[in-house]
């Protein structure tokens, strides 16, 4: 099978690339996955969004894929930035009376039943950082051998100073570095940008390895260079992320494997854009987040927000609100009623017209996931004078990738008439901050058995 060419935007040098991958035909994929300690809320979906339409459009394309999405429980600190602050996990260990071990079980169980809401499909691996404990020693010892790392009383610091391309995936500076330091650096550091790979335990920390180095804990960044090349190789196509991962975690990641390796382990690095609320970037420390679970529980289908993510370019801010995700519910509901009772017309020929939209489709997937385009092209489809038949089979087909169920019938969680509208103007009044209004919508909207909540947003 001859394969098409596809392009794809690469974080490292700023422009799209075409697709080669390592072993012809088969694409491997490494993605930065959940911190466990917390319930994920629809930005950090957003961005595990991202791996999930790749791989749907690569497999469309003709491409075989192997995709590994790790599971951070443990050595997440609060300010990773700046290398500071406690473990995320025992935050949450301590705040829910838990272990970390049942804390990470917990929240992992969570994810995955919030993934499968927004049918983002299963990644063929899971690993636990836990897990690859003594393969990150392992790594650790190396880049004290080669140079790159020095031991201060049990802690092992990765020194970026013998590593002359750091900064080169953020274009970060050793004086932007230095610029960006807050508060007293850590007299330990030979340079206050140097990062930990190894922590020394403190006397009542939970979560402790024996180590060369004594007991301790390992690092963030450490953790997916020790899982990615472990079960991928030191050489793979395609690594994905957040924009919010470029630095330091990805930054720190190539700094490790290549010194490790001696080579380029990432062909290509691939970050999906932030998602925002109100101007301000979705995220757990801020309060500002919704589950999707809260967006079911409002009446909306969780695919709703993968058709509002759909709208956007992955690489690209995505401003989220309740009156845009309305319009995304309303739009889907139509697009399924539309593709049931196109599906009950006689199927009619026009071959070589299906091939024509189908190659359409195509190419702007194999153009750094044009979804937009993609989804342009669905509401092109759906308004053209094709055969109904063939439209079914068409969005049927178009569906694999966009994993928006065009077949589903309307069921119990779609929104009853008339609420998205309410839901739409409660919206707005919330943001010119008429809370009477709001509260007045608020009884409207439960009328119609729509319960809303407004906890994360008034925080």
């Amino acid at each position: 099978m001859n394969l098409p060419r596809v392009r794809l935007y690469n974080t490292f040098s700023r422009i799209k690339e075409d697709l080669q991958p390592v072993s012809a035909g088969m694409v491997r994929i490494y993605s930065c996955g959940p911190t466990v300690y917390r319930y994920v809320h629809v930005g950090n979906l957003r961005t595990f969004m991202l791996p999930d339409l790749l791989r749907r459009s690569l497999e469309y394309l003709g491409f075989e894929t192997q995709q590994v999405m790790n599971v951070t429980d443990v050595g997440h600190l609060t300010d990773d930035t700046f290398d500071r602050g406690e473990d995320k996990m025992l935050v949450s260990a301590r705040l829910e009376k838990k272990s970390p071990e049942e804390i990470a079980a917990y929240y992992t169980d969570a994810f995955m039943d919030d993934i499968r809401k927004v049918n983002i499909r299963t990644s063929n691996a899971y690993p636990r950082a836990t897990e690859y404990v003594p393969r990150m020693i392992e790594l650790i010892e190396t880049l004290l051998e080669k140079g790159h790392a020095y031991e201060v009383d049990g802690t092992v610091y990765y020194d970026i100073a013998s590593f002359p391309a750091y900064g080169s995936l953020s274009r970060n500076s050793t004086e932007k570095l230095l610029a960006g330091t807050r508060g007293e650096p850590d007299p330990r550091k030979r340079h206050p940008g140097d990062f930990t790979l190894w922590k020394a335990a403190g006397a009542h920390r939970m979560q402790v390895w024996p180590s060369p180095w004594g007991p301790g804990f390992p690092g963030w960044h450490i953790e997916c260079s020790a899982m990615s090349m472990s079960i991928l190789g030191d050489r793979f196509d395609i690594h994905t992320g957040g924009a919010d991962n470029v630095f330091p975690h990805h930054e720190a990641e190539i700094a490790q494997s290549e010194a490790v390796s001696g080579h380029r382990v990432v062909t290509l690095w691939m970050h999906g854009g932030l998602l925002m609320l109100s101007g301000a970037r979705m995220a757990k420390s801020a309060g500002n987040f919704f589950r999707v679970t809260e967006l079911e529980e409002q009446g909306f289908d969780p695919l709703a927000f993968r058709y509002l993510v759909l709208q956007a370019k992955y690489r690209s801010p995505l401003n989220f609100s309740t009156e845009g995700l309305a319009g995304a519910d309303r739009a889907l509901r139509q697009l399924r009623e539309r593709v049931a009772d196109w599906s009950l017309q006689t199927e009619t020929g026009a071959g070589s017209a299906r091939q024509e939209w189908d190659s359409r489709f195509r190419s702007a997937l194999a153009d750094d996931l044009d979804l937009p385009t993609a989804m342009a092209l669905v509401a092109e489809l759906v308004r053209s004078q094709a055969p109904p038949s063939m439209k079914a089979r068409l969005l049927s087909a178009w569906d694999q990738v966009l994993g928006l169920d065009i077949h589903r019938t309307p069921d119990d969680h779609a929104l009853p008439p008339g609420a998205a509208e309410l839901m739409a103007e409660r919206e707005k009044a919330r943001a010119a901050k008429d809370f009477a209004r709001s509260d007045q919508l608020r009884e409207k909207l439960k009328a119609l058995g729509v319960q809303v909540s407004d906890r994360a947003l008034r925080k």
